[in-house]
């Protein structure tokens, strides 16, 4: 009997916010800079050896400014991080580096430009 009037409460309840106009119920607001807009070169990234090639293009109307990244794998072998070059909007653009001996990681940095 218990179950009954409890299970009839929480009916009522559905039943009543159910009702209601949807003006009427709380939302989360979401601010409009939560929705950003689409952005960054798609890249491409091939290790050949001792060299690295990367092909970014890209898609969206906003200058997307790529730099390469590169991880030699020897201590001795030096590291380097590519000058940033401008992507403009439907365009490809080809990064390349390379080690003395083999790359341990290459990857490719995005800026808003």
């Amino acid at each position: 009997m218990r179950l009954s009037r409890s299970l009839a409460s929480v009916t009522a309840a559905v039943a009543l916010v159910m009702s209601l106009p949807f003006e009427a119920v709380p939302h989360a607001r979401v601010p409009r800079a939560a929705f950003a807009e689409p952005f960054g070169a798609e890249c491409r990234t091939r290790v050949t050896g001792s060299h690295v090639t990367a092909y970014c293009h890209n898609p969206y109307p906003e200058t997307d400014r790529v730099s390469l990244h590169i991880e030699c794998d020897q201590w001795w072998d030096i590291d380097s991080d590519g000058t940033p070059v401008g992507v403009p909007p439907a365009l490809t653009v080809r990064l390349t580096g390379r080690c003395w001996e083999d790359v341990r990681a290459a990857w490719v940095s995005h800026q808003k430009g």
